[in-house]
């Protein structure tokens, strides 16, 4: 299959895997017996910096990289965040090949791409689909999501490995699948790499990600709620915590927020992602609907506390047995 400029599948898998790497941890178990977990990274720097899901060496004692040269490194834990499922690895390697990377945003429902990864640990696979959905939230998957959707074979061991675009640059970190079973039915999800990216930076600079706060629970609006407010969208304040952000600056239940920074909010999924990657301390302007008139507060917001959860369960409901569920690979 050629591609518009000329180049094959093949070339563009020969250009990216060297950029792909298996991800082996090993953790203490019960009765002193070894765990191991296994999966896949993208190298994203010449000098060893490997992300990779967070899920992938969660409590791992020991990290393993596996290069597609056949060389196995020793890898050491720069960081790791639950609420996005994402992490870095260090290896001790120069001159590694990082892989090129896209604005995800710019994805569109359609194109193709290319799938990396370990599945099952048998070896660096390829697998090609395309995008079939972009910005899925509320999986509960991650405490933060915007996945990208694909139907690019994706399975158990593939977590961590790259999802790239017809140019070889990197779009998104695989991470999840919906089945019925387990394995895979033609559903994954990838972690977007501007996000992705956003998360190394703060893990690189601090650590840990720092995130800001802006005190308030949020759900989408429903349909008939828009159109008594004559909204084509926006999200529902349903709780604003006392003396947090949004409190004090004048937020109340049942506003509903319609653009933050000028940016128009379509659900709640976007609020939380977009408040949480804005610095703390900025104060950001957060237009809506208070009793059917607009008007605009001005929030500076904090740190988001530790101990904050914000996803919302994937629904498992026993009087719904036949519907999928998410599961981290």
């Amino acid at each position: 299959m050629l591609l518009p400029c000329g180049r094959s599948i093949a070339d563009v898998a020969e250009q990216v895997t060297p950029s792909v790497v298996s991800v082996v941890s090993v953790k203490a178990g019960q009765l002193g017996q070894h765990e191991y977990s296994v999966g896949s990274g993208v190298i994203l720097s010449s000098d060893g910096v490997v992300i990779t899901n967070s899920h992938v060496v969660d409590q791992a004692a020991k990290i393993a990289v596996g290069l597609k040269d056949g060389r196995a490194l020793e890898g050491r834990l720069v960081g790791a965040d639950p609420k996005s499922d994402i992490a870095l690895v260090r290896i001790d390697s120069k001159n590694l090949k990082p892989i090129a990377i896209a604005d995800s945003s710019k994805l569109r429902i359609g194109d193709v791409v290319i799938a990396v990864g370990n599945p099952f640990g048998i070896g660096q696979t390829v697998t090609m689909g395309i995008v079939s959905a972009v910005s899925r939230v509320d999986l509960g998957i991650t405490d933060y999501d915007d996945f990208i959707q694909t139907d690019a074979a994706i399975n158990p061991g593939s977590s961590g490995g790259a999802l790239v675009n017809m140019d070889g640059e990197l779009i998104g970190i695989n991470t999840a699948i919906v089945s019925r079973n387990g394995a895979y039915q033609g559903i994954a999800f990838a972690i977007p790499s501007r996000m992705a990216i956003q998360i190394k930076n703060a893990l690189l600079e601090h650590g840990k990600v720092i995130r800001g706060w802006l005190g308030v629970a949020v759900e989408d609006v429903t349909y008939e709620h828009a159109q008594s407010l004559h909204l084509e969208r926006g999200v529902l304040v349903a709780s604003v915590t006392p003396n947090g952000p949004a409190a004090k600056a004048g937020l109340e239940q049942g506003d509903v927020i319609t653009a933050i920074d000028g940016v128009e909010m379509r659900d709640a999924g976007q609020v939380r992602n977009l408040v949480a990657m804005t610095a703390t301390g900025k104060t950001v302007q957060v237009d809506l609907r208070r009793n059917g008139k607009p008007t605009s507060v001005a929030v500076s917001l904090a740190e988001q506390p530790d101990d904050l959860r914000t996803a919302s369960p994937f629904d498992r409901d026993a009087a719904d047995p036949e519907r999928p569920s998410a599961t981290s690979l």
